[in-house]
Order: structure tokens, then C-alpha cells, then sequence
């Protein structure tokens, strides 16, 4: 069962992920499931989820893509239902309708497209697809959110003696508002609304003359608003009929409301359908602002990531204009521990960053933003320590709350662990927090976990370097500007330099020589060496570079050149056979002026005919004669091209066997080399490694070596013998 703490989200930023993704959902419900995304309890879910976000994604290039899933939430009508004897209005039918029919538009698109999306058909399979809430609704409501006419008898009856009641007051109105405005009673306005009614706007002065009811009159006094005592008794009939309407319209939607209650189980389905289609189309959405994409996924215990960005700050780069630096990344078996070095602000947090936040965001199911070469395994556990951890609640410092995130780790670590911890070891002496980190370490490598470290500690680079699956890495930094390259090179440990940076900065050099006296000349040295080799390192990538792009600069002039000339051969080629076929038409064409001409001197047809038959067998002849020469031309091209392909074969085979022969040789080479045996004060070193120490002790395959700054201890069999101390006499 997978567990990620809280903690670990807060650490790797999962949170600020979970409202960038909610900002990208389009339903309220959907936004609420964005923000409370967390990695999946199990692989199998995981990978489900992975495979519905690849879906969708595919989706957009279909020819029939995945419908529209907007909705209105519905809950406060899913509470309703659950209350006996209780009654939607029409606009809570109108949203039920709108969810039902969007839900089975859905449900439908993906039974029909099954093979496309076998996944998110998966997803709607336990949803029921049913017409009878849209049908029931559609005979009660229209689209303008009306109850209709036929939703009953009584109804239609009402609404008609409405319409009769309504037309007989606008007549009986107009006769009344003529003859008053005929006498000279009403004011220029005529007629106004009071009271939803309509009403004569007779001056002050003549309101004993009209026959009515007043029911208002104007600000200033001048104008008296009354009904007309003939439409009186109408309006009294039109009020028992609006009442006697909103009664039925009462009883139609609770008798409506009955009829859908006990679908409230399969609307709340609908919602967290479509809720679930909304966050798994918003992951799509969310995946296209990083270049999201789902890399392979392997059962093995392998993280590989190539060209791996951290996704907040590649976003935020991205709307500034700024670049980001992709990091390449391997975690293995023989790649066990990644102990990363190089001084601060070099990104060293960010690549920590990078690899967690990856590993959550592709076990909550959404799309990394990794080459579609990354493979990546699944963890169970993803343990976090970074940033400062002091505790104000529980009055811890921060070595102290360290420690205690320690004791966890150590708890919880095994072979489908993956850890992080940034500036391992920090908080306390730097000689005994290296030593107890150094401890750790080897815990967490001896429980098989796979991990990542951020350190300064030179114990721990040591020991990266001495143990074969806890690798070294650093983050480049350019030694003449001293200024991050944001690069991560994994094989060697990385200078902090410390003192020039500060000389970079303005301290005197004179305070930085006093510096450098205060600290043992060993780990100077140390450091001092490690930063030399990242600056031989950094000159020779340089040149590197240069030259590669030198040699691809001559090799595409040299293709160039060679077209060019092969162009010219094919013309040359082409113009010289052009000029032989016009001279050859040039002499045939004078033979046959010739013949002409003789004819037209003796006029001797059967000479003519004889000798133009001469011509023609002659130029047959030729041809005949080109033909073989051509197909012995072709013989030859072809036992050439043969012949040549023979002798790559054979060169191919031959280097394949010196390969071998060579390879076997050395085999048998360090098969007869035996190592003498190692004894206690013996000179030795790791096996390819230049560091010579003394042998101080020897205990179960491991040993003790002083190195003169520090000493460490190693596997025995990774040691040789440099140097036997002189017995004394």
C-alpha cells in the first residue's frame, strides 16, 4: 500500500501543483477533487488513472472527440430529495435534466467507442444510462424553464379561462380609457401600472366623475391612479385563477419531485462522473503548459529520467521568458544512492525537487514533464527532509527535528523507499553530524532504498566514492565565472568553492589565506583537487564541444562539396552523350544527303533502295553492337559491387574476432593476476583509485582506512596492496 505523508507533498510543492491544476478544471466539484489530489493507495490505481489521462490526451486527435462535460453542481437538490414530502423548484429540474443529459452523452460516446478509450468506458460502465429522468422532466418543463400547458388537464383548462379573463380586461380597459380620455378627464400619460394592474391616470380635479377605484396617486398630487370599476370585478376573477394555477403547478412538480426522488443515488453518480471527467480533462489541459507526457512505466526497480524539468518553475520561466535547465537522472541497482555536491545556488535542491515532484505528480495520475525515453518505477514510500524543519510548537531546533525525521526514516526505509534528503547532516558539529550522517547512510543503503543527498560533507563523498551503488554527482558550476551552469553530472563529487566565491564577492584575500590556515590541510588539498578536476573537466567539455561542431561543420561542406561535384559528373556525363547522339544524327543525316543527291542525278531507284539498305543494317549493327557492350558493362558494375560488399563483410568479421580474442585475453589476463594479501599498516587504495591510505584494522570483509584527513572504512575485497611497510631489525 502506497503512503506520502503530508509533509512530503508540503516538501516537494505538491500543494502549489493541486491549484495550478484546479485553475484548469471547468465545473465547481471538479476544482473541489483538483485540490484535494494526493498520490493513489495502490500501483494498479495509479496506473489507471495514468492510462485515462493518456486517453483523454489522445482524444484530440480522433475525429470524434470526447463531448462537452460541463455542469451545474446539483447538490443542494440531491439534499432535497433526501427529505420526505419535500419539492423542487423548476430550476433545480432544469440542472437535473442538464447533468442527465450531458452524463449520457457521455456514457454513450464511450460504450460506442470502447476500443478508443477502454479506460474512461471503464470509468462510465457502473454509471446507469437511462432516459426516464430527461422524458419525465421534458413532459412537465420547457426549455425556457416553464411548466407547460399539457403537464396537466386542470392546468391547461386554468391557463386557458386566463388568457379569456386577461383579454376581457384589456377590452373592457381600452372602452374605459376612450370614453374618459374623450371627456377630457385623463392627463397626457393616460394610463399607468399599479400593482401589477393597469390603471387610468385621471387628472386630480375629475376624479369624482370617473367611475372607480383609486389606488395610488402621483408625487405632486396632480394625477390619481384608478381601476376602472369595469374591469373590477374581471381582476377579482383573474386572481382566484392565478391562485388556482400556482396550486396545480404545486402539485404537478411535487407529483414530478416523487417520480425523481428515488433516483437521487444515480444523480449523485452523475455528479461524481462527470466531476471525474472534468479533473482527468483538466490533467490534459494542465500537462500541455509543461509538455507533459506518460513515460514508460516499469516494473523494475529503475528510475530514469532524461530531460526531467521541475513543472512550477518550467511554467513560471515559460510566462517570463526565462530558460529552464532539464536534468538527466538514474536510479538502479547500481545506481543505488545519488550523494550530489557543488555549491550552494547551483540547483542542487531544485534536481531534488525535480525527481520527487515527478515521481508524485505520475502516482496521482497525472502527466510528467520528462522525454518520452524516461522510465520510472512506482514507490511505496517517498520520504522527504528538506528545508529548514524548526519546530516552534514542539520547541524542537532544527538539528533536533532532523534527527527525529531521521528515526523516522530509518523506520520505514526498505527496498521501495525512495528518499530525499537536502544539506544531509547539517545542523549541528560538522565533524560528528558528517560522522552520524555517514552512519545513515549506510543504513538506508544496506535496506536496498533508493535515494538522493544534497551535501557539503567531504565523509560522505568519500564514501560515495569507495562504495560501488552510492554514486557521486555534482551540480556544474563555471570555475572562471564562478556563476551555476544548472547541470548535473553524475561519476564526480563537486567542489563547494567556498573561498572563491568569497573572493568573488570582495573578502580580502588576506582573510581568506588566515581561513585556510584554521582548516586541516588534508581536506584543503581535498577540496582543492576536486575543484581542479571540475575545471579540467569543464575546458575539455569546451573543447569537446568545439570540435564536434568543427567535424559536423566540415562533414556537411564535405557532403555539400560532394553533391555539387557528383551534379557536375551527371552533367558532364549527360552533355558528352547529347553531343555524340548529334553527331551521330549530323553523319547519318549527310549519308542520307548524299543518297538524295545521287538519286536526283540518275533517277536509279533500285540503286537508291539498295544502298539506303546498306545504311540502315550498318546503323543496326551498331546498335546490336551497343546493346552487349552495355549489358557487359552492367555484369561487370554488378560482380564489383559484389566484391565490395564481400570485403565489409569479411573486415565486419574480422574486427568482431580480434573483439573477442582481445576480450578473452584480458579475462584470462585477470583470472592468473592474484592479489597478494592485505596485513594491518599496509599502504593501500581502492581498486582504479589514486588515494593512498594505511591499513589501521580488519574485521568480517571490512576495513579501516586513514587517509591522513579522515579515515573511512571500505569493503576489504575493493582494496590492493601499494606499499608493505619495512619489517624492523
Amino acid at each position: 500500500m502506497v503512503k506520502v505523508s503530508d509533509k512530503t507533498l508540503i516538501d516537494l510543492e505538491f500543494p502549489q501543483v493541486r491549484i495550478q491544476l484546479a485553475e484548469n478544471c471547468t465545473t465547481e466539484k471538479g476544482r473541489e477533487k483538483a485540490l484535494l489530489l494526493k498520490p493513489f493507495t495502490s500501483f494498479k490505481r495509479s496506473m489507471f488513472a495514468l492510462e485515462q489521462t493518456q486517453e483523454y490526451k489522445s482524444s484530440a486527435w480522433e475525429e470524434k472527440p470526447i463531448p462537452n462535460h460541463g455542469f451545474d453542481p446539483i447538490d443542494a437538490e440531491i439534499s432535497l430529495l433526501a427529505i420526505e414530502n419535500s419539492t423542487l423548484e423548476v430550476i433545480s429540474f432544469r440542472r437535473i435534466k442538464s447533468i442527465s443529459e450531458t452524463a449520457n452523452q457521455l456514457i454513450i460516446h464511450f460504450r460506442k467507442h470502447k476500443e478508443l478509450y477502454p479506460r474512461l468506458f471503464q470509468t462510465s460502465q457502473p454509471v446507469q444510462l437511462t432516459s426516464f429522468l430527461i422524458e419525465s422532466i421534458d413532459q412537465v418543463v420547457n426549455r425556457y424553464g416553464e411548466v407547460k400547458d399539457e403537464a396537466s388537464p386542470l392546468l391547461a383548462n386554468i391557463r386557458r379561462s386566463l388568457q379569456m379573463v386577461k383579454s376581457k380586461i384589456g377590452s373592457s380597459f381600452s372602452t374605459a380609457m376612450s370614453k374618459y380620455n374623450s371627456l377630457g378627464y385623463l392627463d397626457e400619460i393616460k394610463e399607468s401600472i399599479v400593482e401589477n394592474m393597469r390603471v387610468l391616470a385621471v387628472k386630480a380635479m375629475y376624479r369624482r366623475k370617473v367611475k372607480g377605484k383609486v389606488l395610488g396617486q402621483s408625487k405632486t398630487g396632480s394625477i390619481v391612479y384608478m381601476q376602472p370599476e369595469e374591469t373590477a370585478h374581471y381582476n377579482s376573477e383573474l386572481s382566484q385563477l392565478i391562485y388556482d394555477e400556482d396550486e396545480e403547478i404545486k402539485r404537478i412538480l411535487k407529483q414530478l419531485t416523487e417520480k425523481i426522488r428515488v433516483y437521487k443515488e444515480l444523480l449523485q453518480d452523475y455528479q461524481n462522473f462527470l466531476s471525474e471527467i472534468d479533473l482527468i480533462s483538466a490533467k490534459v489541459r494542465y500537462a500541455e503548459l509543461y509538455k507533459g507526457l506518460l513515460p514508460k512505466i516499469t516494473k523494475e526497480r529503475e528510475v530514469y529520467l532524461k530531460e526531467a524539468f521541475h513543472p512550477l518553475l518550467l511554467i513560471d520561466n515559460n510566462k517570463h521568458q526565462k530558460t529552464t535547465y532539464p536534468q538527466d537522472i538514474k536510479l538502479n541497482k547500481e545506481n543505488q544512492i545519488i550523494v550530489i555536491s557543488g555549491p550552494n545556488a547551483g540547483g542542487k535542491s531544485i534536481t531534488l525537487k525535480t525527481v520527487g515532484l515527478v515521481q508524485l505528480m505520475l502516482q496521482s495520475g497525472l502527466l510528467a514533464p520528462v522525454h518520452e525515453f524516461s522510465r520510472l518505477c512506482f514507490f511505496e514510500e517517498i520520504l522527504t527532509d528538506i528545508g529548514d524543519n524548526q519546530s516552534i510548537e514542539n520547541h524542537l531546533s532544527t538539528y533536533s527535528y532532523r534527527l527525529k525525521n531521521m528515526r523516522n526514516f530509518l523506520k520505514k526505509c526498505n527496498e521501495k523507499t525512495l528518499f530525499l534528503i537536502d544539506e544531509f547532516g547539517t545542523g549541528t558539529d560538522p565533524e560528528l553530524g558528517g560522522a552520524l550522517a555517514e552512519t545513515f547512510l549506510e543504513v538506508f543503503y544496506e535496506k536496498k532504498a533508493y535515494g538522493i543527498i544534497t551535501t557539503h560533507y567531504a565523509n560522505l563523498k568519500m564514501m560515495a566514492n569507495e562504495t560501488k551503488e552510492i554514486v557521486n554527482a555534482n551540480m556544474l558550476f563555471d570555475s572562471s565565472t564562478l556563476e551555476p551552469i544548472f547541470k548535473l553530472k553524475l561519476g564526480e563529487a563537486g567542489s563547494s568553492f567556498t573561498f572563491e566565491v568569497a573572493q568573488k564577492n570582495g573578502i580580502p584575500y588576506s582573510l581568506i589565506n588566515r581561513s585556510k590556515k584554521k582548516v586541516e590541510r588534508g581536506k584543503i588539498r581535498f577540496d582543492k583537487s576536486i575543484a581542479k578536476l571540475q575545471m579540467q573537466r569543464s575546458k575539455l567539455a569546451k573543447t569537446t564541444s568545439e570540435l564536434e561542431h568543427k567535424k559536423n561543420a566540415a562533414q556537411e561542406e564535405q557532403e555539400k562539396l560532394d553533391e555539387v561535384n557528383a551534379r557536375i559528373q551527371n552533367k558532364l556525363v549527360k552533355y558528352q552523350e547529347l553531343y555524340d547522339a548529334n553527331q551521330r544524327m549530323i553523319s547519318l543525316g549527310e549519308k542520307i544527303n548524299s543518297l538524295g543527291e545521287k538519286y536526283f542525278n540518275n533517277k536509279n531507284k533500285k540503286q537508291l533502295i539498295g544502298e539506303f539498305m546498306k545504311l540502315i543494317e550498318k546503323e543496326n549493327a551498331k546498335r546490336l553492337k551497343e546493346t552487349k557492350k552495355e549489358q557487359q558493362q552492367k555484369k561487370r558494375e554488378e560482380h564489383r559491387v559484389k566484391q565490395e560488399l564481400n570485403k565489409k563483410v569479411e573486415k565486419i568479421r574480422q574486427k568482431k574476432k580480434e573483439e573477442k580474442e582481445k576480450q578473452e585475453a584480458k579475462e584470462n589476463k585477470n583470472e592468473k593476476v592474484e592479489r597478494p594479501p592485505l596485513y594491518i599498516h599496509d599502504e593501500v587504495r581502492m581498486i582504479d583509485g589514486k588515494a593512498v591510505g594505511t591499513l589501521e584494522s580488519m574485521e568480517k570483509g571490512k576495513a579501516v582506512v586513514n587517509y591522513g584527513a579522515f579515515t573511512t572504512k571500505v569493503a576489504l575485497d575493493q582494496l590492493e596492496l601499494v606499499k608493505r611497510p619495512k619489517k624492523k631489525k
